[in-house]
C-alpha cells in the first residue's frame, strides 16, 4: 500500500499554484503521547475568521507500517485555502506498535482538535476525516465507530468525542476478514512493502486467521449503523492491492442502514491514480465536504 497519489501535480493544477494569503502551517505539534512516543501532526490554518471553521484530519497510507504525514503537506494547505483547519497526522506503526495503536492514535488526534477547538477556531461539531489506503481504513473507522466501541487509547484528552462528521475514503480496505491482495499483484506488493498480505496482517493484528475476533474488530464494515456520518469513497476498478469489491461491500451496508453515501468508481484505475482522474477526485472531494461541513445544522424541532 505504498503507492501514493501524484498529489503535488494535481493540487497545483486545481489551485492554479496559488495559495490564499494568510494560511499558516505549524509543523510537529504534539497532539498526544502513547507507547512512549510523542504523537505529532502538522496543521494548516486558514486566514483569520470571525466564526469557527470546519476541520479536516488527513491520514496517510502505507500498509499501517510506513508513510509520513509530510506527504499531505500541499494537501493541507490547499484545504486551508478553502476554509478548513486541516491537520496531517502521524500514527504509530506495526509491527513495533500493533493494533489497536493505529486507531487509538488517530482518535487521539480528533480528540485533540475538538478539545482545543476554541484556541484553533474550530467548530467542534464539524470535523471530517480523509485518508488513502491504510489511511482510508482508519478514516472510515473514525466515522463508523461509536464511543461504546472502545479503542480510544490513553494518548490524551479522555472523555472528548473522537467521532467525525464526514469521511472521504480513498481506496481503503473495508472488511479485513476477506481482504487479500490479488494473486497477480502479490509479488509486486512484496517488492513494495517487503512483505506479503499475510505478513502485513500478522504484524498488524497478530494473526492471519480471518475468522479471529480481531479481524472483525479491525473491519470498518462491522460498525455501520444508522447514526453514521456521510461517507464518500473513491476506488479504482482495477485495484489489485485493495480489490474493488471492498468498496461496494461497505456502500451496500451503508445504504441498508440509511446512511448518506456515494461511491465513485475510477474506471481502469489501480491503487491510486493521477492526471484528470485525480483532479476529479479532488474537486468532488471539495464539493462533498462543503455540502456536509459548511451547511447549517438542521433546526431542532
Amino acid at each position: 500500500m505504498k503507492k501514493r497519489f501524484g498529489l503535488i501535480v494535481a493540487l497545483l493544477l486545481v489551485s492554479g499554484a496559488v495559495f490564499a494569503q494568510g494560511v499558516t502551517v505549524e509543523k510537529d505539534v504534539v497532539y498526544g503521547h502513547a507507547g512512549g512516543v510523542d504523537l505529532k501532526l502538522d496543521i494548516a490554518k486558514p486566514p483569520a475568521s470571525d466564526t469557527p471553521l470546519p476541520a479536516l484530519v488527513c491520514i496517510h497510507g502505507g500498509a499501517w507500517q510506513t508513510g509520513s504525514k509530510d506527504g499531505y503537506a500541499p494537501f493541507i494547505e490547499r484545504f486551508a485555502t478553502n476554509g478548513y483547519v486541516t491537520a496531517a497526522v502521524e500514527y504509530r506503526f506495526a509491527p513495533e506498535h500493533p493494533w489497536p495503536a493505529q486507531i487509538e492514535d488517530v482518535k487521539c488526534a480528533v480528540r485533540y482538535l475538538r478539545a482545543n477547538a476554541k484556541e484553533l477556531n474550530i467548530n467542534p461539531d464539524k470535523i471530517a476525516a480523509l485518508g488513502d489506503s491504510a489511511g482510508g481504513h482508519l478514516a472510515l473507522l473514525l466515522g463508523l465507530m461509536d464511543a461504546g466501541d472502545g479503542l480510544e487509547g490513553d494518548g490524551g484528552n479522555p472523555g472528548v468525542s473522537s467521532k467525525v462528521q464526514a469521511v472521504i475514503n480513498l481506496f481503503g480496505p473495508t472488511d479485513m476478514r476477506i481482504w487479500r491482495v490479488l494473486p497477480e499483484a502479490e509479488e509486486e506488493f512484496k517488492k513494495n512493502t517487503g512483505k506479503g498480505t499475510d505478513e502485513i496482517l500478522q504484524d498488524l493484528v497478530g494473526t492471519i486467521d480471518r475468522t479471529a475476533p480481531v479481524m472483525a474488530q479491525v473491519s470498518p464494515i462491522v460498525y455501520v449503523n444508522a447514526g453514521d456520518p456521510p461517507i464518500l469513497t473513491f476506488h479504482g476498478s482495477k485495484d489489485p492491492i485493495v480489490p474493488f469489491e471492498q468498496a461496494p461491500l461497505l456502500h451496500d451496508a451503508l445504504k441498508k442502514a440509511g446512511v448518506q453515501e456515494k461511491l465513485v468508481v475510477m474506471e481502469g484505475a489501480g491503487h491510486g491514480w493521477q492526471g484528470p482522474q485525480l483532479i476529479q477526485t479532488l474537486l468532488e472531494g471539495f464539493i462533498f465536504l462543503d455540502s456536509v461541513m459548511k451547511s447549517p445544522a438542521p433546526e431542532k424541532k
